[in-house]
């Protein structure tokens, strides 16, 4: 293919994109520049669980030791997985926890108190950017209040 680099002609039509610099100053933002925090120690868990009443009493118990500041519940999600030497197919509850590094560890111990599952998953995903007051409202929601 002339006219293309040899390294792209191969690859999938979604590759054949320029390469992106960070996507948070490629692409117009309804934010300022300026308002974008790009270095964060907030991190986004994601978690399953089999149902919404599951995912709402997680979560509440999460909010009230202060460990995460929000968790967004995505339902009707269909996961697939190997459990004991079989192929499941189940309906879960996605839940995506919105904390910061530090709590990791902390949330992993709640985790095997509070989480229905055996083997909960517990996926801390970093944040590349964020604006300025939404991390920061997630870095003051999980900072432990002294009395």
């Amino acid at each position: 293919m002339a006219g293309r680099p040899s390294h792209v002609s191969r690859l999938s039509p979604h590759s054949r994109l320029p390469t992106p610099r960070p996507s948070w100053v490629r692409f117009p933002l309804p934010y300022a520049p300026s308002t974008l925090m790009p270095k964060t120690d907030a991190v986004v868990v994601m978690t399953t669980v089999a149902s919404a009443d599951e995912a709402v009493a997680l979560v509440r118990a999460l909010l009230e030791r202060r460990l995460v500041a929000c968790g967004t519940l995505l339902p009707a999600a269909r996961s697939l997985y190997r459990w004991e030497g079989k192929v499941a197919d189940e309906q879960e509850v996605v839940v995506l926890l919105k904390t910061r590094a530090t709590r990791v560890e902390s949330l992993g111990a709640a985790f095997r108190e509070l989480h229905p599952y055996k083997v909960p998953e517990l996926l801390a995903l970093p944040v590349a950017a964020g604006t300025e007051k939404y991390l920061g409202w997630i870095a003051s929601e999980t900072t432990l209040a002294l009395a």
